[in-house]
């Protein structure tokens, strides 16, 4: 008996959060199918038209869009931020910052800086072990 390798594939929601793009605004054919390794694979290498338009100008994501805006996702929740956005809205937000995106982006920078000193503190601590 010979058994066939199945390939593998995933839900569009995985496919979608692996691309980077906000599922919803996928076309209906990607939503409703499941995506195997070489369909992803092809997406990655060759993305088609409407993959390109949704990278470039959205919606985007929540994770993409505290991506650009350098906020946590967290950050988003708090500013009231809870639909995916388009980069106009982002480009918008980012040349006139509301209140809450200036406090969430010092606050984004504290938490940076302090996790960079930690791991500078712990790689000297390290070195003088050795």
């Amino acid at each position: 008996m010979t058994s066939e390798k199945s390939s593998q594939s995933m839900k569009p929601a995985t496919a979608a959060k692996k691309l980077g793009i906000y599922l919803p605004a996928a076309p209906q054919e990607f939503q409703d199918n499941p995506v195997s390794r070489a369909e992803f694979n092809e997406l990655q290498s060759n993305p088609p038209a409407w993959l390109s338009e949704l990278r470039r100008n959205g919606p985007h994501p929540r994770p993409e869009v505290a991506r650009k805006l350098n906020v946590s996702i967290g950050g988003l929740a708090r500013g009231g931020v809870s639909e995916a956005l388009t980069t106009a809205e982002i480009t918008e937000l980012l040349q006139n910052p509301p209140e809450w995106l200036v406090a969430e982006r010092a606050t984004q920078a504290a938490v940076r800086a302090e996790a960079k000193r930690l791991r500078d503190k712990d790689k000297a601590a390290k070195k003088t072990a050795r």
